[in-house]
């Protein structure tokens, strides 16, 4: 194959049901789900493929289930001794792009994932906000609309997803606001999303501070892969750096578009998407035309990736 990276979904990919043909046919598998049902205190087994969908979508069950679904595909994948020229996750999705480069083991990564999804869901409790998605504005315009907007409450840009797309997160009345404004200025599209809390906004700090205590704790290794970071849309391989990033990460906009441009830049034009749902193929078609895009989220995507593979070999 040509140059090609590994993409991991975050929070919003999930659904009831993920999962569940990985976990019945093969034991590697079920060892994974009772590794982390040790180390959550929980049967995530039970939640991902029973749901009830309510359950699913609380931030400290949505967050471990994406996280461990993706890393049980890429288990399948590592037998096919593709090496990526990078790894990128959104948001979450980071913290499996890691552990695939080799930066953190399943365990502590999955650690990491406990401990940073608990305090968000606390951080939403506390300081109540929500996000809207605006399409069709550029990112001067984004920059404005959040600060007119600014001053009925905390609000900011939160995901950059693609060319067009952009995320906007804080509290609740200060986002709506966004979304009128962004609707005067020409927005195609500027909608309120449904989620749990104001993700990668200032609202987050109390979860930020609590997490830097934490993490310093966290065995980090050198990435053998280089993982292209939301923060700055540039690749890390340093241990101490990915501490850092993995920190200012959860008050801090995910810079996912400039995180795929980086590395189509470096001509990469092979992009795999490994875990639950389609978003991030979405985003990238709607942003990049010369370039072929994947998905990974189930046994039968595996096998369709291997003929792939075999095909672009001979």
């Amino acid at each position: 194959m040509d140059k090609i990276a590994f993409l991991f979904p975050g929070q919003g990919a999930q659904y009831v049901g993920m999962g569940k043909d990985l976990h019945d046919s093969d034991s590697k598998v079920k060892e994974l789900y009772s590794t982390a049902e040790e180390i959550l205190g929980f049967d995530l087994a039970k939640v991902c493929f029973e749901g009830p969908e309510e359950l699913l979508l609380q931030t400290k069950y949505t967050q471990p289930a994406i996280f461990l679904q993706s890393i049980a595909l890429w288990k399948f994948l590592s037998d096919e001794k593709i090496k990526p020229a990078f790894a990128a996750g959104h948001s979450l999705g980071e913290y499996s792009a890691l552990v695939v480069a080799g930066a953190l083991s399943f365990e502590d990564g999955l650690e990491a994932v406990k401990n940073r999804s608990s305090l968000m869901q606390e951080a939403c409790e506390k300081n109540k906000g929500t996000m809207a998605a605006i399409v069709g504005l550029s990112e001067k315009d984004i920059l404005s609309v959040c600060k007119e907007a600014s001053i009925y409450g905390i609000v900011q840009p939160a995901n950059f997803n693609s060319a067009e797309q952009v995320a906007i997160s804080g509290e609740k009345r200060a986002v709506e606001k966004g979304v009128e404004l962004a609707k005067q200025r020409g927005a195609k599209r500027a909608v309120l999303l449904e989620v749990g809390g104001a993700f990668h906004s200032e609202l987050m700090s109390d979860a930020q501070e609590r997490f830097q205590k934490i993490i310093e704790g966290l065995v980090v290794n050198k990435a053998m892969v280089p993982v292209v970071a939301n923060v700055t849309a540039e690749p890390v391989t340093e241990p101490s750096q990915i501490r850092e990033l993995l920190v200012e990460q959860i008050t801090s906009p995910v810079l996912w578009y400039q995180s795929v441009k980086w590395m189509y830049d470096q001509g990469v034009r092979d992009f795999v998407e490994i875990g639950p749902g389609r978003v991030l193929q979405g985003l990238l078609r709607r942003s990049f035309k010369e370039i072929r895009t994947f998905g990974v989220d189930k046994l039968s995507d595996l096998e369709k990736f291997r003929e792939l593979v075999t095909v672009k070999a001979t």
